[in-house]
């Protein structure tokens, strides 16, 4: 029995037209509700936070089949660079593999689980 996928998408982006830190957050929150909705996706913005033009968003999906997760990190990275607000100035890409019996069970639990 799998234990199912992750998948990591993270990128920085330059957002020329951000004249504030509250500009640059406005922005930020329209484009992770768009990326969290569209995808059942986890959304943070996780670096260049005291920075007006600059961010880094990385955003986590859950899948049971790594190829599908792929696609949907391929799908959110063209909707980013579709976006005319900002620019991507760099993007990384990460899918793992979830562990099918997690580490805190005993030998005679996972015994039990598997009866």
């Amino acid at each position: 029995m799998g234990g199912g996928w992750v998948g990591v998408l993270s990128a920085d982006l330059h957002l020329p037209d951000a004249q504030s830190i509250k500009a640059k957050r406005k922005e930020l929150q329209r484009v992770k509700h768009s990326l969290a909705r569209h995808f059942a996706a986890s959304v943070a913005e996780v670096d260049h936070h005291d920075l007006w033009q600059r961010a880094r968003i990385s955003m986590a999906i859950v899948g049971r089949d790594a190829h599908d997760v792929q696609e949907r990190l391929e799908s959110a990275a063209r909707r980013l660079h579709a976006d005319e607000a900002f620019l991507v100035l760099e993007e990384g890409r990460e899918v793992q593999a979830i562990e099918t019996e997690p580490d805190y069970l005993s030998a005679s639990e996972r015994a039990r689980e598997r009866a």
